[in-house]
């Protein structure tokens, strides 16, 4: 942790005048912009104050520190990029075939998988080299795949084998997701077709 990143927390949030209070999520916004455009060395309270515009006083007033916000940073990652994802599709009553088209389209949509895609490259770089964001992601992945395994057992897949398929398509949309500039268009149809009908076989 920097100096900077020490200071004693003040009593009362400090922002410039006409300034509306911002929130912990717009923190957590601005540390997540930061990761991705820079990396976690540039998520600092300093530089975070001086892109909102406000004081680092104002920080205090939502964090401990730091850590804190890195904490919440990936807390806020997990439930957006997993939990809600997984509720949205409990939600929607589908069968399980059609939630494995589902989440195989789940890199195509646009604007907002381009973003989740960016976010999530720049939390697993992080994760290399340190053991809190390691563990987030670990939990991630090992969440996101036994649903998706879930769905192959409906489907009539043994435990063993639906655990591998999860892993196939849950390995294809990331790549999908991380290597957006491979092919064309129709081919990245193409191979959406192809891994769809390749693990939708019926057993």
């Amino acid at each position: 942790m920097s100096a900077t990143d020490a200071s004693t927390p003040p009593a009362t949030p400090s922002t410039t005048p006409g300034k509306v209070q911002l929130t912990p999520a717009d923190w957590i916004r601005a540390a997540t912009e930061v990761l991705v455009d820079k990396s976690i060395d540039a998520v600092r309270v300093d530089v975070l104050a001086k892109g909102l515009k406000v004081t680092r006083g104002s920080f205090y007033w939502h964090f401990q520190d730091r850590d804190d916000l890195l904490k919440q940073l990936l807390r806020s990652w997990r439930d957006a990029a997993t939990e809600q994802i997984i509720n949205r599709f409990e939600r929607s009553g589908a069968d399980p075939e059609a939630l494995v088209r589902e989440l195989a389209s789940l890199p195509f949509r646009g604007t907002a998988a381009f973003n989740s895609a960016s976010i999530e490259l720049a939390i697993r770089a992080w994760a290399r080299r340190d053991d809190m964001a390691r563990q987030v992601v670990d939990e991630v992945d090992a969440k996101r795949l036994s649903y998706v395994s879930q769905c192959f057992v409906a489907l009539g897949y043994n435990f063993q084998e639906a655990g591998m398929r999860a892993f196939v398509l849950y390995s294809y949309m990331i790549s999908e997701s991380l290597m957006r500039g491979q092919g064309t268009e129709t081919q990245r149809q193409q191979r959406r077709e192809f891994v769809e009908k390749f693990l939708l076989q019926k057993p």
